[in-house]
């Protein structure tokens, strides 16, 4: 296994990036989802919109990046609020989320000043969640055919 690289995403990263993102949530989160939320998810990933924020600065995006190919990916919204977290089907259980974890969260502390983290968790990745510190806001979310518990780490 080569080096993992976990980096601040270039404009050029952001298809590679979502493609990463819809590959793994049709492998481990749709089957939990309604059609009405893979649907909704694909219209996210998809948006024109997001594309305009992330290139104007407002919605970011970090990779992990292994022989100069994306295998996990993070965004962050409001530079606190973790919207996306992905990592390759290939490449779980090598530590390359906890590794974007680690660097969010010390980028988003040091460099953006924020005091905590929040995500709406998927049902798959709550438990992921709950080792990194994160504590439950609420119980299970269901909106637009999306399920979530919404969640926060102190920083």
């Amino acid at each position: 296994m080569s080096e993992i690289v976990v980096r601040n995403a270039y404009q050029t990263d952001w298809d590679e990036a979502m493609k990463l993102a819809w590959n793994t949530f049709m492998k481990f989160d749709a089957p939990d989802y309604s059609q009405e939320g893979i649907i909704n998810f694909n219209k996210f990933i998809n948006d024109e919109m997001l594309y305009k924020m992330f290139v104007l600065g407002s919605y970011q995006l970090f990779v992990a990046e292994e022989d100069k190919r994306i295998v996990g990916m993070l965004s962050l919204r409001e530079k606190k609020h973790i919207s996306l977290l992905f990592v390759d089907v290939d490449h779980l259980q090598q530590g390359i989320a906890k590794s974007l974890m680690r660097f969010v969260a010390d980028y988003a502390r040091n460099e953006e000043g924020v005091e905590r983290l929040t995500v709406n968790s998927s049902p798959y990745a709550v438990g992921f969640y709950h080792k990194q510190g994160f504590t439950d806001l609420d119980g299970e979310v269901r909106a637009d055919g999306i399920r979530y518990v919404p969640m926060e780490l102190k920083l």
